[in-house]
């Protein structure tokens, strides 16, 4: 792979436009504009409502998809700049024609702004139930691969479909950006799958995308991995936006328990001092009498290191990366990496398994497929008797957009349904579900 590929700033959708030289002479950088139209889109601000670890979060400093996905993004436009400076030095052809960290930087803090953009409500929940409703359901003349689609509902490959979505979000984001946002740049079923491969542990589009991807990544020029099935190597800045999302579910999803009094302090303290070793002032520490500011110093400390040690892994494997020969998280192979895996395993067991998250999680696995029993029996019963279907029927169809219910492709319908739901922020979610079952009016 070549980063003069690689870092394509044409948009998909929007190719007809594509003018090199009025793009160079403008005052954003095409990235900065991917970013910018992020920020202003609507599934982007439904974010702010939807579960990162505590579910519907009492305590107003408890983080949401929202600022999880603003703090990644800042996380990885550091990661971004750090790695284009080095590549900048070892391919001074791109300098020549205009490049610059600024744009590494960028692109990947746009990719890692929309990362969760494709979760459902109540996250991992609520992924399992809409998935476990169609093992006992397939939408009418369904191919094997899109049955497969549905029975794993994937918030990357939900992500992807709204980015290219032209009808209602019509971001045309840059082909640099689609392409490093997609962290499983493969469909549903593909042969030989490795088990070696992390960009092959799960697939980042579905069927009805197919297509989009397949364009992005010839214009990208992303390497194949299969002759028969959609599959591709992945973006090498993609390992930048997963190093960021890993750097900030360790940290800070730790740095949310303390402010909860989940995990003590100095739990917090003993769990993440050893990443910074000597460089930790105990006696500073201790003169802070705020408990909050001495873990937001200890947090800040702890990120600014581990961006580091992911640049330095970044830049150490960069042949390897664009050969497709290096498939692993950057996070597993930090000095750091020791330290991180206690992080990671403590959190399991204390916070993401605590009994109060655990109890409204159990949300996801009734409300979503209770919503999607309920659209879909409406919309296919409308489907199969027109007007004489039942009232019930007909008073649901008239609730949802008029594209869904004229949509006569089984699998088209129903991801049209899933998009339905799963743009839903968690509390509209429960709310619309208590009034259709009576509870609530």
């Amino acid at each position: 792979m070549k980063w003069e590929q690689l870092l394509s700033f044409k948009r998909l959708g929007n190719e007809h436009k594509f003018d090199a030289s009025a793009i160079r002479n403008r005052s954003r950088s095409e990235f900065e504009i991917d970013f910018d139209r992020i920020i202003f889109s609507h599934p982007f601000r439904r974010l702010q409502d939807k579960t990162q670890v505590v579910p519907l979060p009492e305590y107003d400093f408890v983080h949401t998809r929202l600022t999880h996905s603003l703090e990644v993004s800042s996380v990885g436009r550091s990661l971004g700049k750090n790695v284009g400076a080095y590549i900048l030095r070892q391919y001074p052809g791109l300098a020549e024609t205009g490049f610059t960290e600024s744009d590494f930087g960028a692109i990947v803090a746009a990719a890692s702004l929309t990362h969760d953009i494709g979760n459902p409500p109540f996250g991992h929940s609520g992924e399992r139930g809409l998935s476990e409703y169609f093992q006992t359901y397939r939408p009418e003349g369904c191919t094997d691969k899109e049955h497969e689609d549905l029975l794993k509902f994937e918030g990357n490959a939900q992500g992807f479909r709204i980015l290219c979505d032209q009808q209602l979000q019509d971001l045309k984001l840059t082909y640099a950006t689609l392409g490093t946002f997609t962290k499983y740049p493969c469909e549903s079923i593909i042969e030989n799958r490795s088990s070696e491969r992390k960009s092959q542990k799960k697939f980042g589009f579905f069927q009805s995308e197919k297509e989009e991807f397949r364009k992005i990544a010839e214009e990208l020029g992303l390497m194949p991995l299969s002759e028969n099935s959609l599959s591709w190597c992945r973006h090498p800045l993609t390992f930048l936006v997963e190093a960021a999302d890993d750097i900030c579910y360790l940290v800070i999803d730790l740095e949310d328990a303390a402010r909860m009094k989940v995990i003590s302090i100095d739990k917090f303290t003993e769990l993440v001092a050893p990443i910074l070793g000597a460089r930790v002032d105990h006696t500073r520490l201790n003169s802070i009498r705020d408990e909050n500011q001495r873990i937001g110093l200890l947090r800040a400390m702890v990120i600014n290191q581990l961006v580091q040690e992911c640049s330095d892994i970044f830049c150490a494997h960069e042949k390897d990366i664009l050969e497709g020969k290096f498939d692993r998280p950057l996070s597993d192979l930090i000095t750091s990496a020791s330290y991180t895996d206690e992080i990671a395993s403590f959190s399991f067991r204390h916070i993401y398994n605590s009994q109060h998250v655990l109890e409204i999680q159990a949300a996801g696995f009734e409300v979503l497929p209770g919503l999607l029993s309920y659209f879909l029996e409406a919309v296919e019963d409308h489907q199969r008797n027109g007007k004489k279907c039942s009232g019930r029927s007909l008073n649901t169809v008239r609730m949802l957009p008029e594209t869904i219910v004229s949509e006569t492709n089984a699998y088209l319908r129903t991801r049209m349904i899933i998009d339905y739901i799963s743009g839903m922020t968690d509390r509209h979610a429960v709310n619309f579900y208590r009034k259709i079952k009576g509870i609530s009016l």
